[in-house]
Order: structure tokens, then C-alpha cells, then sequence
């Protein structure tokens, strides 16, 4: 059992910053809120969405692997995911130019994803949160191989995110910029 009696809400615009040592179950509750691994008991719920979809369905789980296709450019890959995740109109959607525009990867939109920097592939997959709006973002280490400049963009994208009533549970051990967010330290681990 890699968590056992863990408990916490999150209220309409708010954060949680999970911290802990490496081994201590962040991945794991981020995995499980995504609906990736089974839970031994409890629930995870989200109030206020669509009634007939269930959580990870109203989330957007980013993890280490970006999940983004090396060949194709960073326009397909995001022409995709909006295609693939915006199945319903809502204003917060944003369009391929103006998410790339938030990340600083405007004048990346035509090159293959492959050839990008690690920082950028990041910055790339970070843009796939906001071609689609959903209102649970669930991050794994959303800061990796970001310079400060893109750190910084990427905080205001998530504090956006929040004033929009959205959500973010973000494993981390680094600060996200989100002065506001809860704290859930996990256990040392074992």
C-alpha cells in the first residue's frame, strides 16, 4: 500500500502542491486521480462538471513523458489533442497559435517535434493544456527542463487556470509560482 487514509478537497479556482521524497506516492495519487491505477478503496470525485463523465474524463494528466509524437510537427500534435479532447465547444479553448503564444513556441508551429530542445518539447505538451479546456489539471513535475522564463509564463498560465475556476493538483519539488496553493506532503519514502 503506497497510500493509505490520504484525504483532501479543492475548492473551485484553487491548487495543491503535493511535495514529499522521491518514492513517497506522489506519482502514484497523481496516476490514480487520472483513473491509470485502481484504487484498493475510497473515492475521488469532481462536483460541478458534466454529471455523466467521470473524473478523468474532466482532466488533463500531464506526466514525465509529454505525450507528444516525435514526427509530427508541433501543430499536428496540437491540432490533434484539440481535436481529440475539445469535444465540446467552450470559450476557454484555445486556439494552436494562441496556446503556442502562451509558451513562447510561436515560431516553433511547423518544425517536426523530434528536433525541438527538451525545454521546448515541454513548453509543447504544457500548450496541450489549453487547446482544450478541462477543469482538473493533474501535473507530474510540470517544471522539467523549463529555464525561468518559461517557468514564469507557465505560472501565469496556471494561475489563469484557477481565476477560470479550474484545478490543479501538481506533484513537484520545486516552487510553481502559486503562492496561493495548498500543501499535501506525502510520508518519507519507504
Amino acid at each position: 500500500m503506497v497510500l493509505d487514509r490520504l484525504s483532501f478537497s479543492l475548492s473551485s479556482g484553487r491548487a495543491l502542491v503535493v511535495t514529499g521524497p522521491n518514492g513517497a506516492g506522489k506519482s502514484t495519487l497523481l496516476r490514480a486521480l487520472a483513473g491509470l491505477l485502481p484504487r484498493a478503496g475510497g473515492s475521488v470525485g469532481l462536483a460541478g462538471g458534466p454529471p455523466e463523465a467521470e473524473l478523468p474524463q474532466q482532466a488533463h494528466y500531464l506526466a514525465h513523458s509529454d505525450g507528444m509524437k516525435a514526427a509530427l510537427t508541433v501543430e499536428e500534435n496540437l491540432d490533434f489533442w484539440s481535436a481529440y479532447l475539445a469535444q465540446t465547444p467552450d470559450q476557454r479553448n484555445r486556439t494552436v497559435e494562441a496556446a503556442l503564444g502562451v509558451v513562447g513556441l510561436s515560431h516553433v508551429v511547423s518544425a517536426p517535434l523530434g528536433v525541438l530542445s527538451a525545454g521546448q518539447k515541454r513548453r509543447a505538451a504544457l500548450a496541450r493544456l489549453l487547446v482544450a479546456f478541462r477543469p482538473l489539471w493533474l501535473l507530474d513535475e510540470p517544471l522539467t527542463a523549463l529555464d525561468r522564463a518559461s517557468r514564469d509564463k507557465f505560472a501565469a498560465a496556471m494561475r489563469e487556470h484557477c481565476a477560470q475556476g479550474g484545478l490543479i493538483v501538481a506533484a513537484t519539488h520545486e516552487p510553481l509560482g502559486l503562492e496561493e496553493a495548498k500543501e499535501l506532503a506525502l510520508g518519507s519514502a519507504g
